[in-house]
């Protein structure tokens, strides 16, 4: 951009404000966690201010904690795939990997069973409880209607 085509803003001198954003902004997360720490300490508004502001304009969650985990990911999938040069090791890590899958594919297959088999039990004692309850009830009517007779 040149200065013919720059826009109104960037000409106009910042305030004390703005100067402020850009030092904080300069130092990264932690500096603006700082301020809003000393804000909270000496006078708690300036603390909740600084908060708001920090949530409103999202510095509290910046691409660094977005991009971490997902990237973090894919890069570890791609080493995991990538060829290593040695055919006998990539064979033996194809190997491996597909072992590895096969035993988490059956650990979660017996992990759903033994949910199934959970569920089944606490549903058939249940029941159980509730033809007891039912059969308590009918033996108990006909004495009562033999009582008030």
């Amino acid at each position: 951009m040149t200065p013919a085509t720059a826009p109104a803003y960037a000409t106009q001198p910042m305030g004390w404000l703005g100067k402020a954003e850009a030092w904080l902004d300069s130092k990264g997360k932690g500096a603006w966690i700082a301020a809003m720490v000393l804000g909270f300490i000496f006078f708690w508004p300036v603390g909740l201010a600084l908060l708001a502001y920090m949530i409103w304009s999202k510095k509290m969650f910046s691409k660094s904690c977005r991009r971490s985990s997902s990237s973090d990911m894919r890069r570890s999938a791609y080493t995991a795939m990538r060829s290593s040069g040695n055919n006998a090791f990539d064979a033996y890590k194809a190997d491996m990997l597909r072992r590895l899958e096969d035993e988490q594919k059956s650990f979660e297959d017996f992990l759903e069973r033994l949910r199934d088999a959970k569920d089944k039990a606490e549903f058939d004692q249940f029941m159980d409880e509730r033809a007891k309850k039912a059969a308590a009830e009918r033996d108990a009517a006909p004495i009562r209607d033999e009582e008030t007779a």
